[in-house]
């Protein structure tokens, strides 16, 4: 993802269907008939449902298991082994797993193999909720003090590892108590692929599922989980996820504040360029979970060699998990 400028985000939202350099195979969400949601704007919602505890320890597992594997960037050795590590988990929790490949053209000339990893829980009901989060980590440090180092991949475990620990935790507790509705889990590759200052570059993998969704695949709401792992967790209401989803923004924070989770603050933040762009622009009305000021409002563990998981804590993958989980389980038919 990356902190973007207003002047900026109409260009980002017009390339988002301009997938030219792109091509894969299409494993594209589709309903058995078109969708029973609510219309655009509302949602249902039960609160305090009963639902299983979310485990931190298990959630920093998960987020330990991927950082092991190193950097994740694409074609690299660890995202191959976090690919098929991560799919592994899912298809242990999951109705229905596929893989969505494609390819994209890098900076290089080489051909980047990109994979969006699709789980779906309940896969035949038409009510349906959708989280996601990307897994792929940046090929290069910019923001690295050790300018001899800006060139090297890195391990990822907030920019990366977080937002996947959290789901693969969700994903454990749904396949324990099945949710009301359906829900996919979708986990996106190629995000923070580009170049600072190339927007075309980034959000491959949203873009990709985007285009490629079938029309009648509209869940009641997208919630992304970005850079959730913070030590010091600080989650305001990111601007753009406040203009496209508001009533979306309003049950999640309210959730927060009935489950006494304070690290969700009633205030707004920045306006990122997310993964959550591509999927409003096609319908899905999407929030962003993300606190960009790691560890403080000076960044300075954003795209470095300091993103690690001693700069992250179980406690933060909880009380995010736990949010997100009460509100899957409010969801009803």
């Amino acid at each position: 993802m990356a902190k973007t400028p207003a002047l900026v985000i109409a260009v980002v939202l017009a390339a988002l269907a301009a997938c030219s350099r792109n091509s894969g195979q299409t494993a594209a969400l589709q309903t058995s008939s078109p969708s029973t949601s609510p219309p655009k704007g509302e949602t249902t919602f039960m609160p305090s449902p009963r639902y299983p505890a979310f485990e931190s320890g298990r959630a920093w597992a998960y987020l330990t298991a991927q950082t092991a594997f190193g950097p994740r960037n694409p074609n690299s050795a660890g995202h191959a082994a976090c690919l098929a590590y991560i799919a592994g988990a899912l298809r242990a929790s999951a109705d229905d797993v596929r893989l969505q490949e494609f390819t994209h053209t890098g900076y290089e000339g080489q051909t980047l193999r990109l994979t969006n990893v699709i789980a779906r829980f309940r896969p035949n009901d038409p009510a349906r909720v959708l989280l996601c989060a990307h897994w792929d980590t940046r090929p290069r440090a910019e923001q690295d003090e050790n300018k001899a180092r800006r060139n090297e991949p890195i391990v990822g475990a907030n920019d990366g590892a977080s937002g996947v620990a959290v789901l693969l935790e969700v994903a454990d507790l749904l396949k324990k108590v099945p949710p009301a509705v359906g829900v996919d889990i979708v986990l996106f590759d190629g995000e923070d692929y580009g170049k600072e200052g190339d927007h075309a570059s980034y959000l491959l993998g949203s873009r990709y599922f985007a285009a490629q969704k079938d029309p009648s695949y509209l869940p009641r709401f997208g919630i992304l989980l970005d850079m959730v792992g913070d030590a010091y967790l600080d989650l305001p209401k990111e601007q753009y996820s406040v203009r496209y989803a508001p009533e979306v923004v309003d049950m999640v924070w309210k959730t927060a504040a009935s489950l006494g989770v304070q690290q969700f603050h009633d205030e707004q933040g920045e306006e990122i360029m997310d993964d959550h762009l591509p999927l409003n622009e096609a319908g899905i009305q999407t929030i962003d979970i993300i606190d960009f000021n790691y560890p403080d409002n000076t960044n300075r563990y954003w795209h470095t060699h300091k993103d690690t998981p001693d700069h992250c804590s179980a406690a933060s993958l909880e009380a995010v998990g736990s949010v997100i989980a009460s509100v899957v389980y409010a969801q009803v038919p």
